[in-house]
């Protein structure tokens, strides 16, 4: 026995999001449909809609290819014309198991349902169980292009069968559609794969481990910068920097309570007898141990400990991706103890230091989300704390004029954060700073100062990253400059071409002069035409490029050519004096110019 359940809808009535999200559903099920036409034994999984358009889930008898992309969006197309009017219903549990017998995925599903929510959509001859959200019938459905094919573990589990994922994007309009697929052009030209593997910064082996990646010598270079840009910004405002190793013993961790709410994000312990120690995830508790290692009194606070560590995370594996998933990461993490009435103050000043950070290297484009708890995650269960935590970092915000939007379900296990989500020049957004207030692990941990009252209290704790992980924050400024980094970061910032091998004395002697202000700089000393020297350092985005001959060495001067928008393109500026060079690249690094 059946029940219609969903009346007809007007989707010029929705928001936005509400109708792109039904027409993106909606396809979904009419790829199911194609699939099964194309391949019957098909076993079905699930398809929701996703931000730029929708995917199914599929186990199936052999592997597909791109060519069955073509005749499933062929066959989407021809279904889609037909304008199958999408019936949602209510059925019983016993019709509904022998309907969808012989469909695993869908029995498992079912039986994490309860009877009265058992729902399945109908188009054409087409069935599917559905929570609903879809359009009135298939010819409401807008352009729409059958995109990729990946791998995927069934629920996300790494234990579960894996499934065949196909993706595809689906937008209003076909001019918003050509738009998107544009911009992944461009985003798969600048995929910091790619162009790490091109530029020579860093790389991934079997022999080391999924997720663990090696900088080559430049991406070391770029790595040191970036981690001495921030360390010399938070030395300025008042940090002391730390070190706490690679190892902890359990003990702490359940004391804080990692154990119990992130156990399934770190590797397997190391035993010593009858000791475990763990991989370290994250600072905060040995932070705090040190924190404890001397006494304090209210006068001492606030105590900024700023660590560049390296951490370890159990990713999944079908998750890591390059360097903006990984399992080895470094994080330019602090930890700010201070007294309750400091929370603002200290907020502020975290704020500025992201603002100056992110706006240096381009990011000026961002917004900021309240990350707060929800009922179904892992949380520390300390109701009064939350809600002082949560109310501390939202008068913070409030006072130093942040714009925000609230996201349940995002918070860490102990307490709220601020998270800093920037545009790069794709328009694309990453999540990269944060702040978070915590006032559950120190006391959890034993931290205490004396306050003026002369009674022990303890402190709150600001959990605070400029550039999260550096691996990640790298991929992005990678795809970001398209690997033509600015000056100040560039591996290498200038080559010296000589025109013939009598120029290699006086190309040298560039190379010295500017290497004595701390350039960093090579002489192209090989037997190649100069057109291909040119190209070379073209292909590796150098900044700067020095041409000598005759005349450049007899009047102690260079003829400059500068990087230009793309690989294929340099400015040819002419001859310039040696000095006026100098001053122009002093310039160029101490203002950390980002160019236009």
């Amino acid at each position: 026995m059946t029940e219609s359940i969903e009346a007809s809808v007007d989707l010029k009535t929705l928001e936005r999001d509400e109708r792109l999200a039904r027409m993106r559903h909606s396809a979904a099920h009419v790829l199911a449909e194609a699939m099964v036409g194309l391949i019957p034994e098909a076993e079905l999984g699930f398809g929701p809609p996703t931000d730029v358009g929708f995917y199914y889930d599929f186990r199936l008898p052999r592997a597909l290819t791109n060519d069955d992309l073509l005749v499933l969006e062929r066959n989407m197309k021809r279904s889609i014309k037909r304008n199958h009017h999408f019936l949602m219903e209510r059925i019983e549990r016993d019709e509904a198991s022998t309907y969808w017998g012989n469909q695993p995925f869908k029995l498992e599903l079912l039986s994490e349902l309860e009877d009265e929510n058992i729902t399945q959509c109908s188009h054409s001859d087409f069935v599917d169980l559905c929570r609903g959200g879809h359009v009135n019938h298939t010819g409401e459905i807008p352009p729409f292009k059958l995109i990729s094919i990946a791998g995927a573990y069934w629920k996300g589990d790494e234990n579960n069968p894996q499934m065949q994922r196909v993706y595809g994007a689906l937008f209003e309009t076909r001019e918003e559609l050509e738009e998107w697929e544009k911009q992944r052009e461009e985003a798969q030209r600048r995929d910091h794969r790619k162009l790490g593997r091109e530029l020579e910064l860093f790389t991934f082996s079997e022999d080391i481990g999924q997720g663990i990646p090696l900088f080559l010598p430049k991406g070391e270079v770029i790595r040191n910068l970036m981690e001495s840009f921030v360390r010399q910004q938070q030395e300025d405002a008042g940090y002391q920097h730390v070190w706490t190793g690679h190892l902890v013993k359990k003990s702490l961790y359940e004391r804080s309570g990692h154990m119990q709410n992130y156990e399934s994000s770190m590797f397997p312990p190391l035993v010593d007898g009858e000791t475990e120690f763990f991989l370290k995830p994250m600072n905060c508790p040995s932070h705090m141990t040190l924190f404890n290692a001397t006494a304090h009194s209210y006068r001492d606070l606030p105590l900024r400990f700023a660590e560049f560590a390296t951490l370890y995370r159990y990713e999944k594996s079908g998750e890591l991706s390059g360097l903006t998933r990984v399992r080895s990461l470094t994080q330019d993490d602090a930890h700010i103890f201070c007294l309750p009435e400091q929370v603002q103050q200290e907020f502020s000043n975290s704020l500025e230091l992201i603002k100056n950070t992110l706006e240096t290297y381009g990011f000026s484009d961002y917004r900021v989300a309240l990350s707060l708890p929800d009922s179904a995650g892992k949380y520390i269960d300390a109701p009064e704390l939350w809600e002082a935590a949560i109310q501390a970092l939202r008068n913070a915000m409030e006072a130093s004029g942040l714009e925000y939007v609230e996201e349940e379900g995002e918070a860490a296990f102990y307490g709220p954060k601020a998270d800093f989500i920037a545009k790069d020049v794709l328009g694309r957004e990453w999540q990269l700073s944060t702040i978070q207030v915590d006032f559950i692990q120190p006391g959890r941990l034993g931290c205490v100062y004396v306050g003026e009252d002369g009674q022990d209290h303890t402190p709150v704790m600001l959990h605070r990253a400029v550039t999260g992980s550096t691996e990640r924050f790298l991929g992005v400024l990678i795809e970001h400059f398209n690997g033509a980094f600015p000056l100040w970061l560039s591996p290498v910032q200038v080559v010296v071409i000589p025109i013939a091998d009598r120029h290699h004395s006086y190309a040298n002697s560039v190379q010295a002069k500017l290497k004595s202000e701390g350039f960093r700089v090579d002489v192209d000393l090989r037997s190649e035409r100069m057109g291909a020297k040119i190209r070379l350092a073209q292909l590796q985005k150098i900044p700067y490029m020095l041409i000598v001959g005759d005349k450049e060495a007899e009047a102690n001067s260079v003829s400059l050519r500068v990087r230009g928008s793309s690989s294929a393109e340099t400015q040819d500026l002419g001859e310039t004096q040696i000095d006026e060079l100098l001053t122009r690249l002093l310039n160029e690094r101490e203002s950390r110019d980002i160019g236009p």
